[in-house]
């Protein structure tokens, strides 16, 4: 099968062509994603911080074969972690009349391994900022735009550290407790035909995997490997499915 014929097979499996906002979308599970569902038809709003990485994504989806027309695909230089910059790209999207079908909050970071009175407060900052107020700026602007609609799903990047726990990471182990609790609770607050889950996509082989894992992380699965089990899932995902904890 060519890939034009497998992008069109997936599409027709994947259902309607989608509008889909990835968060951290320059590198790692963010910028896998984002490819595989491009080709699958569907339409990327993409965000990180990273203008070079955007701009070598943008030529990427560019060249992929896929049913969306290039030109709808929007990625922008916007840090989570600022509300302000969030806000702005809500009123983009709202103005372009883009709201999007799903959100994958996907932007995150990892502090380096150590114990907590280790930890530099800057460095402790910078993961929660990023983890879960970045998570929490995204729900301010876009719940209210979804909830109006009364559709739309949610999915906020878990952690099998989000559910245990381990040393010399607990920043990162506290931020992804805190997206579990996050989900569940608004998951009470969302209009009917609204969801949001926390999703773990398992353990991958990603930079931030490197950070506290060293060259261990080299037996795990890449990113690209990752991606198209991640977007079936999230494809099916429907508001059934709201509050639940799911493991890709």
């Amino acid at each position: 099968m060519t890939p034009m014929a497998a992008a069109a097979a997936a599409a027709a499996v994947s259902g309607a062509k989608k509008t889909i906002l990835i968060t951290g979308v320059s590198r790692g599970l963010g910028r896998a994603l984002a490819l595989e569902l491009a080709l699958r038809g569907h339409c990327i709003i993409g965000c990180g911080r990273s203008q070079d990485l955007i701009n070598s994504l943008q030529q990427q989806l560019h060249n992929s074969p896929s049913s969306c027309d290039n030109s709808s695909h929007l990625l922008l230089n916007v840090d989570v972690r600022s509300n302000s910059s969030v806000e702005e790209l809500a009123k983009l999207v709202a103005e372009k009349k883009r709201i999007p079908d799903i959100i994958v909050n996907n932007a995150g970071t990892i502090n380096k391994n150590n114990n907590i009175w280790e930890v530099p407060a800057e460095e402790f900052d910078t993961v929660i900022d990023t983890n879960v107020k970045g998570v929490a700026n995204m729900l301010r602007h876009f719940i209210p735009l979804m909830n109006e609609k009364k559709h739309g799903i949610i999915v906020n990047l878990s952690s099998g550290w989000g559910r245990s726990a381990a040393a010399q990471v607990s920043p990162y182990c506290a931020s992804k407790w805190a997206i579990e609790g996050l989900s569940r609770a608004v998951a009470k607050e969302l209009s009917s035909g609204v969801a949001i889950v926390a999703l773990s996509p398992g353990v991958i082989h990603t930079e931030m995997l490197e950070s506290c894992f060293g060259s261990s992380a080299n037996v795990y699965q890449k990113p690209d490997q990752w991606a198209p089990r991640a977007a079936n899932m999230i494809l099916n995902l429907t508001a059934a499915d709201n509050g639940a904890s799911l493991t890709v």
